[in-house]
Order: structure tokens, then C-alpha cells, then sequence
């Protein structure tokens, strides 16, 4: 991709690792997060902190936004100090957070209103995934912003899926989601099957990942979940009962039945009642445990 500088807004776990692979690339990349600590690690990383979003937009054609909530999605577009203060014509949003197909259209309409163009484009893969550079794009939208995008998005992801219309990004990460949140369950009870058994759990991680039981939930949280190590979180409890309430939600609105998502939260929810919110998810193994007395 080209030398010009790439915007991003939000430098959390996926904002700060995306953008990392940017800097390693040589693209500059002007960036702005609530948090003060996050901007001081972004120029520690070479890029350059800004104050706000407006002075993100300010130096870019193209930014990337990596946000916690629909909240912070529109603050960023239009609130005080957001992207409409000083938006170039023509400016490329591309929008990777999970939030609700309704908050993704919300944030078109309102980037449309200043003259901007966002695409819904919602990451597939964990923070270490991210950090790899082993991110999924599901990309929807605009066609000439989505041509726009692709560079960007070819630095800091190894496949990125045209899904079509605006939102199409979205339902697709739903849909990816709902079988995280499950795989990452059974992942869990199969160990803690195979614990109580009494098998070895880095033999069973290499044996049962071989074969036809493998996925790849069991790949990157059946170690965290062997060792008991759930700190750092690459992926949180708290997200991923956000994202549960959306996938809730998104299934309810098309009339679809999810069985065994719903037998799956019932873990999450544990997780949160065992005040484990900040953990990793790779934590409903050890709400399995406690189960059980272990």
C-alpha cells in the first residue's frame, strides 16, 4: 500500500494491534483513544497521538474505528470533538467494531450527513489473532470506498471477504460469533472431560486437535485453558456477553432458533457471576471446574 497516512480511532487490544502492523509497514498512522495511557503506547509504537477524533480526520482520507460500544461509535462520528468537526470530502470510515446492524446503519447515515462514507467491516479473530496479523475481514458497503479500503485492510488482515451490501459485514460476524461462543464451550467440557478421566491435557490438546474433534477454539484457548491462565484476556468475558446480547438479538429479529447458543450462555452468564468479567474467555473452563469442585 501507499505511504499516506492511515487514521484510527480506538487503540484498545485490536485498535493498538492493528495499527501496529500499519507502523511496521511504514505507514504513519495518526490515532486518538479516550484513554491517555493508549496514546502514549501508540507513539511509543512510532505512530502519532491525537487529541481527538476530529484531529485524526483532520490528517487522513482514510481511518479505521475499533469501538467498544454504539456509544462511542457515534460520539466519534458527530459528538463534540468527533469526525464531522473536520472530516475531509470523501472521507473512508472503516468500521470494525460488533455492535447491532442497527447501530452500524445509524453511523452510516450520520457519517453520510457530513460527507463521509463508513463501511461495516467487523474483524473475525481474538487479540493475539490480531496481533498475528491472523484477522478476517467482513467487508460491506460502498463499493469504491471498499476499493478504497482493501489496501489498508491487506495490512493488518490475512483474507478479507466483499460481502456485498452495507451490513452484510455484520450478520456474518454474528452468525461467526454464535459459533465461538459455542466451540469455545465445547472446547471446555471436552477438557474438563478429559481431565477428570485423568489424560494428560497437552496430549489431548495435540491428539483431539489432529483429528475430527479439532477447531479452532480448541487451537487458541485450549492451552490458555489448560494452563489456567485467563489474564491477559485476548478476548473478555465482558465483550463476549456484549456480543452474546447481539447475537441474541440478531437470531430473534430473523426468527431463527439457537439451541445450543443458548444452552452456551448459561456458562457465560456463570462467568460473570463468578465475577470474572475482565477474564479470558478461555475462563468457562474454569467455571466447568468449579462445577465440580475442582
Amino acid at each position: 500500500m501507499s505511504g499516506d497516512p492511515v487514521g484510527f480511532v480506538g487503540l484498545g487490544v485490536m485498535g493498538s494491534a492493528m495499527s501496529g502492523h500499519l507502523l511496521s509497514a511504514g505507514v504513519p498512522v495518526p490515532g486518538y483513544d479516550v484513554d491517555a495511557g493508549r496514546r502514549t503506547e501508540h507513539e511509543e509504537r512510532g505512530g502519532s497521538a491525537c487529541g481527538s477524533p476530529a484531529e485524526v480526520a483532520s490528517a487522513t482520507d482514510v481511518l479505521v474505528t475499533s469501538l467498544p460500544s454504539a456509544a462511542a461509535l457515534l460520539a466519534v462520528l458527530d459528538g463534540e470533538g468527533g469526525l464531522a468537526e473536520s472530516a475531509r470530502p470523501g472521507l473512508v470510515v472503516i468500521e470494525t467494531s460488533t455492535l447491532s446492524p442497527e447501530t452500524k446503519e445509524e453511523g452510516r447515515q450520520r457519517a453520510a450527513a457530513f460527507g463521509a462514507i463508513l463501511l461495516d467491516c467487523p474483524m473475525s479473530g481474538t487479540g493475539q489473532q490480531a496481533r498475528d496479523g491472523d484477522l478476517v475481514a467482513y467487508l460491506s458497503g460502498d463499493d469504491a470506498a471498499k476499493a478504497r479500503a482493501r489496501p489498508v485492510l491487506e495490512a493488518f488482515t490475512r483474507a478479507q471477504y466483499d460481502l456485498g451490501a452495507f451490513g452484510q459485514g455484520t450478520a456474518m460476524k454474528l452468525v461467526a460469533n454464535l459459533l465461538v461462543a459455542v466451540h469455545n464451550a465445547a472446547a471446555a467440557e471436552a477438557l474438563l472431560l478429559a481431565q477428570r478421566a485423568g489424560l494428560d491435557l497437552e496430549q489431548v490438546l495435540v491428539a483431539v486437535g489432529d483429528g475430527a474433534g479439532g477447531s479452532r477454539m480448541l487451537q487458541v484457548r485450549g492451552p490458555l485453558m489448560a494452563a489456567g491462565r485467563y489474564s491477559p484476556a485476548t478476548a473478555t468475558v465482558a465483550t463476549m456477553q456484549k456480543d452474546n446480547g447481539l447475537i441474541a438479538e440478531f437470531a430473534h429479529g430473523v426468527a431463527s432458533p439457537t439451541p445450543l447458543f443458548s444452552a452456551t450462555r448459561v456458562l457465560y452468564e456463570a462467568a460473570v457471576a463468578q465475577d470474572r468479567l475482565d477474564q479470558d474467555t478461555a475462563c468457562v473452563f474454569g467455571v466447568l471446574q468449579r462445577l465440580v469442585g475442582q
